[in-house]
């Protein structure tokens, strides 16, 4: 970490850095065991694939496991997204902004859009996922008739964390616009992508 990353970071208060470390830990952690759900995915995949094609007895049950497996692990995954900075971005002027433009427009657009968004859809994916949870819902669309509330309970479980990695971006956020510098970088730190 060069000097002035160090005097930056000095700048911050203790509490925001253990609140920030503390979530991009968990979440990272939560995002690579999440990772994990890809090979069980690929099994039932390849298991429809040579039943189907090889010895033509395809299952009623691999691809409807692959496609549960999938929306896990697609919503699990976000939250490490969010902190890895590789959900989509409309970059037209971005790119070209300073570091404390790009940390104001940044933090505007979690107070403004994200929070409320995400505090509106975790209210009503509690109830969704709670709703299927109670009724122990099965997929009437499916032969096999898979229990899938598991899938709807990764919602508001996806929405929590990724609200709690928001709050983390926000905090980064505001010390990058207090500072002038990327303070919380992963390539200068080491910590996200690994």
């Amino acid at each position: 970490m060069s000097q002035s990353l160090e005097l930056a970071m000095a700048r911050v208060a203790p509490g925001p850095k253990k609140i920030v470390a503390a979530v991009d830990r968990f979440n990272t952690g939560v995002g690579k065991l999440t990772s994990w759900l890809a090979i069980p995915m690929m099994l039932s995949v390849m298991y429809e694939v040579i039943m189907r094609n090889v010895f033509t007895a395809p299952s009623i049950w691999a691809m409807d496991m692959a496609m549960i497996l999938y929306a896990i692990h697609f919503m699990l995954g976000s939250p490490y997204c969010l902190l890895t900075g590789n959900h989509i971005r409309t970059d037209f002027f971005y790119h070209s902004w300073s570091v404390r433009t790009k940390a104001a427009v940044d933090l505007a657009n979690y107070i403004i859009f994200f929070f409320p968004a995400h505090l509106v859809f975790l209210y009503i994916a509690t109830a969704y996922a709670w709703k299927s949870f109670i009724q122990n819902e099965v997929s009437v669309t499916s032969p096999w008739m898979p229990v899938i509330w598991p899938a709807k309970m990764a919602i508001p479980v996806c929405v929590a964390l990724t609200l709690l990695q928001g709050i983390s971006e926000a905090i980064k956020c505001y010390y990058r616009w207090k500072t002038g510098q990327n303070l919380w970088n992963s390539e200068q730190l080491g910590e996200a992508k690994d």
